[in-house]
């Protein structure tokens, strides 16, 4: 898809931004809603760590915040030695607004070095399904 590049520049452009005194672990992500918007997101450390966000949670609330809710492509990239990958509540977070087959690519500042459906990164995920009696008590 041609989308990728644009996905790949995003996160590029957004990564500078992340706010990372502690770590200098840079994170950039780049959102393709299913209504075709594009939306960025960045890590941004706290002194306080439990406090800190990551890129993934910033570009899906700035989805969220332009009134989109399914993810087609995400884009995640920093300048790692190792493949970046989103860490487990982050995946869960990218599961909750994802389709199975949307499109997860994984980049470092060179280009995407793997792409992969979320079912891939994520299989046996937790969804709403597990919760269809949510509101009702057993005895």
């Amino acid at each position: 898809m041609g989308d990728e590049m644009d996905l790949f520049n995003l996160a590029g452009l957004v990564m500078k931004n992340a706010y990372t005194p502690y770590s200098n672990f840079k994170v950039g992500v780049a959102i393709l809603s299913t209504t075709g918007n594009l939306y960025k997101g960045c890590n941004v450390e706290n002194a306080a760590y439990p406090q800190g966000l990551c890129a993934e949670s910033g570009a899906i609330s700035a989805m969220i915040a332009g009134g989109c809710f399914k993810i087609r492509e995400i884009l995640i990239r920093s300048d790692a030695k190792k493949l970046i990958v989103p860490c487990g509540g982050c995946r869960q977070k990218i599961r909750e607004f994802s389709y199975k087959e949307t499109i997860v690519h994984l980049a470092d500042s060179t280009g995407i070095k793997k792409t992969l459906s979320f079912e891939k990164l994520l299989p046996f995920s937790f969804d709403n399904s597990y919760l269809e009696n949510k509101g009702k008590r057993s005895s």
